[in-house]
């Protein structure tokens, strides 16, 4: 683990290291949203994907292009991380596409299939689509929190030549599934889990509602879900092929897959996250050469938010935006070091 696991240089104001913070300052401070445009790619299954697009006026064929995978049930318009990235990546020049997971951006999918943490078909598909449509620009792929474990376990799927993306970075991902439905059964996480759950009922009842749910549970049932580990138990294993939600955890973490990553990885992540454990990596394989795991003492889930000259800053948006621009700028290098 010494090879890949590095200190992060991320430092919290001393007015702002409670983890809880951490995680609520950027709904806080990062309210503005940047232009984008809206695009629905058209699926094998005759379903659609919502995508957010950020492209500068004089972009070229070598422009570089961000690919951004959001929280689990989340949305450009109410994840900060998303918006952040996105305005700061219009402000560098480069295109920027946001992956909304199926029936949680504005328009809702067609289809009775939704999506899990461990799905990476639709990933992989906008990756091929990408790939064609601009065949000379450099990519770097992001994932937040659930969007970096579906990041990483497809770079694992897929090797080192699989995918056109000069690298993969995950922020704040939930790499042991089973882990994380525990940690969020704890204290204030809980605050979180009753949301988290407010979201996937509606998401589900919405389709229940719509006759396209091959799932036998009434409007009742599903209110009476109260924990993760119970909605994945009954509704999400079921509905995609898993016997249980141990089942489904096993199956679908990436975190078991970092030994197999060989395209360029960089991690970042904070010990002090609410939702994750903080000892996630020790319970997992040795990671492979090619990844780089940068380790916040504090930082929350998806904040390390910093202070700048006074103001607050995001030094996550800042290391993504630094990290990108080393792989666009020696492509042909697979280091992971900013």
């Amino acid at each position: 683990m010494a090879r890949t696991l590095f200190n992060a240089d991320f430092i919290a104001p001393r007015w702002l290291k409670h983890r809880q913070l951490q995680t609520l300052a950027p709904h806080l401070l990062w309210r503005s949203i940047p232009r984008f445009d809206t695009e629905l790619l058209e699926l094998p299954d005759g379903d659609v994907l919502e995508l957010g697009w950020s492209v500068p006026t004089t972009a070229a064929a070598n422009t570089p292009l961000l690919v951004i995978l959001t929280e689990e049930e989340s949305s450009l318009l109410r994840s900060p991380s998303t918006r952040a990235l996105l305005a700061s990546v219009a402000r560098k020049g480069w295109r920027a596409v946001v992956m909304h997971f199926r029936g949680c951006g504005q328009v809702q999918n067609r289809s009775s299939r939704g999506y899990h943490a461990g799905d990476t078909a639709d990933a992989y598909w906008l990756m091929s689509v990408l790939a064609r449509r601009f065949p000379h620009a450099p990519k770097v792929a992001v994932g937040f929190s659930i969007g970096g474990n579906v990041l990483l376990k497809l770079a694992a799927e897929q090797g080192g030549d699989g995918l056109d993306i000069a690298g993969a970075i995950s922020v704040s991902a939930p790499l042991d599934l089973a882990s994380r439905s525990d940690a969020l059964n704890l204290g204030q996480a809980r605050h979180y889990q009753r949301n988290l759950l407010r979201r996937m009922r509606r998401r589900i009842e919405r389709k229940r509602e719509e006759k396209l749910l091959p799932l036998e549970i009434s409007a009742q049932q599903l209110q009476r879900i109260d924990t993760l580990w119970a909605f994945d138990n009954e509704v999400t294993a079921p509905l995609y092929g898993f016997s249980s939600a141990t089942d489904y955890y096993r199956r679908a973490s990436a975190g078991a897959l970092l030994d197999r990553l060989e395209l360029p990885t960089l991690i970042l992540h904070a010990q002090d996250d609410p939702y994750v454990p903080g000892d996630i990596f020790m319970r997992l394989p040795l990671p492979s050469a090619n990844v780089r795991i940068e380790l916040a003492r504090h930082g929350g889930h998806l904040g390390f938010v910093e202070q700048h000259k006074g103001l607050p800053h995001s030094w996550m948006i800042e290391r993504i935006v630094t990290q990108v621009e080393r792989w666009v700028e020696m492509p042909e290098l697979s280091v992971v070091y900013p």
